[in-house]
């Protein structure tokens, strides 16, 4: 990828990668493989869990190979018999993080996770990549599957009540998102749907949704939890909710995750979706969100909103943090040797692949972060949590504070193309 072929890349991927045909290798199901990533900071590895044969495939029935190559993992499934390539996705996890702290340094640790597909028809392998500190993906874990196999799980998902809040169009021809209630007690199900269509509706009033809401399915799935909330583990408070989730995640305060995906993905196979937001009933601040894999938020905070559309654009776009001063737990996250996959983020190591061309040539670059070039796309120094090395493109964005800009436009560009490759 270089420079002028990557932005055309980014808006019209399904014309530079040849695709299979759907209907000679999938039908309308999806298949997905669970397994638990396990290991410390240097050793990384693959037990799997189970096979589950789920109602509905909500994504792309014409793009099936992804061509972004983001995150700190992919996965891709071949045909057995021709050896071809027939589906990939790239996807992040709260392992590969964890794995950047201090504690994984001292213990080893497992995490639940699961790769989604459409259902085959005939025997496939899955592979699974991990991308290395030198930002190339090794094969993890190999594995041949037999869509007849009698021990595949094909059981009906919990009860969950399911409200259509934005209808738009067939699930293959639309970004499908499945949130899911958090926190919510029987008798908070309505606040739930207000806290739902509150913040899509807030989230269609951001460049480039605004422009886009008419291409998005969004359910609000209802699981009722025991307690209202979740857990604050540094205050000592301890909730008893559906999907376990927690904030002072790696110890840090507004850190709001769960590790409890088998029951997640238990409730979410009530709908076809491509993403899946955990909106949780707490008015305190906090978040996380991963690409391809899902995003966890608050729904009454005073910055809820902001917070909702910042863990998006991680989970949808695989947007990078941009900001560089904040406390977080990772020691050496990037490898400042190493162009990072993120697409708002640079080391310059090889900038043509990034926004090189949005840049005026009367930019210097790295830009300074003067007044001057407040309303510039530049190469801001400062950036994934670091001060130094990491280079951002825009002064404020979305992906760096909750002030009043929006998504930057090389934001809103790779926002537009993840979009686009859902719908086209």
């Amino acid at each position: 990828m270089r420079s002028k072929v990557f932005f055309l890349f980014m808006v019209f991927p399904f014309f530079i990668i040849a695709q299979p045909q759907f209907k000679n290798y999938f039908t309308n199901n999806s298949l997905r493989y669970d397994f638990l990533l396990a290991g410390n900071n240097t050793d990384t590895e693959v037990f799997p869990a189970q096979i589950k044969k789920e109602p509905y495939w909500g994504g792309s029935k014409t793009n099936l190979i992804d061509p972004f190559l983001y995150g700190s993992y992919q996965f891709k499934i071949y045909d057995v018999k021709s050896d071809s390539l027939i589906f990939s996705k790239g996807f992040s996890t709260l392992f590969q993080e964890w794995q950047t702290t201090a504690e994984a340094k001292k213990m080893t640790k497992s995490f639940y996770q699961s790769v989604i597909f459409p259902y085959p028809k005939k025997q496939i392998r899955l592979e699974i990549n991990a991308r290395q500190f030198s930002g190339i993906f090794k094969t993890i874990f190999k594995t041949e599957i037999d869509p007849s196999d009698y021990f595949i799980i094909d059981e009906k998902p919990i009860i969950a009540d399911v409200e259509r809040i934005v209808t738009s169009g067939k699930p293959e021809n639309s970004v499908d998102i499945a949130i899911l209630a958090e926190g919510y007690t029987q008798f908070e199900k309505q606040k739930f749907l207000d806290d739902v269509a509150h913040l899509t509706d807030y989230l269609f009033n951001e460049p480039p949704f605004r422009s886009n809401s008419d291409k998005f399915n969004i359910y609000g799935v209802f699981t009722a939890s025991i307690e209202s909330g979740t857990d604050i583990p540094g205050e000592d408070i301890f909730k008893n909710t559906h999907f376990n989730s927690s904030f002072y995640t790696f110890d840090v305060d507004r850190y709001l995750t769960t590790s409890d995906m088998k029951t997640i993905y238990d409730v979410a196979a009530n709908v076809p979706y491509d993403h899946l937001i955990v909106l949780v009933n707490s008015e305190r601040y906090g978040g996380g969100g991963f690409y391809n894999f899902v995003s966890v938020c608050t729904a009454s905070n005073e910055l809820s909103e902001k917070v909702f559309v910042h863990e998006f654009g991680h989970s949808f776009t695989g947007l990078g943090d941009e900001y560089y001063s904040s406390s977080v737990a990772y020691e050496d996250f990037y490898n400042l040797k190493v162009e990072p996959w993120e697409p708002n983020l640079t080391t310059l190591v090889d900038f043509d692949k990034k926004w090189k061309t949005m840049v005026s040539d009367s930019v210097p670059v790295p830009t300074p972060r003067k007044l001057k070039f407040n309303k510039t796309v530049g190469v801001f120094e400062g950036g994934g949590y670091t001060s130094k090395g990491i280079f951002s493109p825009k002064q404020n964005c979305r992906m760096k504070s909750n002030g009043e800009d929006g998504f930057c436009p090389v934001c809103q560009k790779a926002i537009q193309a993840t979009i686009d490759f859902y719908t086209k």
